[in-house]
């Protein structure tokens, strides 16, 4: 699959993961990688938070949707730490994430924000389920099925998440690629 033809990109906005965090999902999923033939990668540059996943949108509205993104930067920056692992979809897995713990609920705040601003601008319809902080660090094979078995989580954090980015997701054979469009950094005072 590959992008479609004419004005249209697929966007997302996701909480950036400092390097140190990625190092720490990376090394732990590795691991788990090594005892599991069902189970494949998510490449290190491609570890983030997803708050709102726009989908195809208007290259057009890409402007307005940067703005709208720039309004996270009156928002603290969260304290987060990974809690748990967990097989999402739980009952049809079809990824291995890492659940984090989100202190305060300030990172819940943000995206419950950037949810109402891009939905009131017409770029995002909100999901219905509860907003959950996670990682995908590993995504299940194609074909294959798995039983979701208890993993332990890694020891990773405190960290404090504070970059925000809109993302542009360009389909390919290989996967998806993810390029930076715009960020905004949350307070960190």
């Amino acid at each position: 699959m590959s992008d479609p033809p004419g004005d249209r990109v697929r966007l997302f906005v996701a909480l950036e993961l400092p390097d140190p965090v990625i190092t720490g999902c990376v090394r732990w999923r590795d691991d788990i990688l090594e005892r599991r033939a069902d189970l494949r990668a998510v490449p290190p540059a491609s570890l983030h938070v997803t708050l709102c996943f726009l989908g195809w949108r208007r290259e057009s509205e890409v402007v307005d949707i940067i703005a709208a993104v720039q309004g996270a930067r009156t928002h603290p920056a969260a304290l987060l730490s990974v809690e748990r692992a967990v097989w999402l979809p739980p009952r049809r897995p079809r990824v291995v994430a890492l659940e984090l713990a989100d202190d305060g609920g300030r990172l819940a705040d943000v995206q419950a924000a950037l949810s109402e601003d891009l939905r009131a601008g017409g770029w995002y319809t909100p999901e219905s389920r509860p907003f959950l902080a996670h990682v995908t660090v590993a995504r299940v094979s194609r074909g294959a099925r798995v039983r979701p078995v208890e993993l332990a989580a890694p020891t990773v954090g405190p960290f404090v998440g504070s970059r925000v980015t809109l993302f542009r997701s360009r389909l390919s054979p290989s996967g998806a690629h993810y390029e930076p469009l715009a960020f905004a950094d949350l307070d960190v005072s």
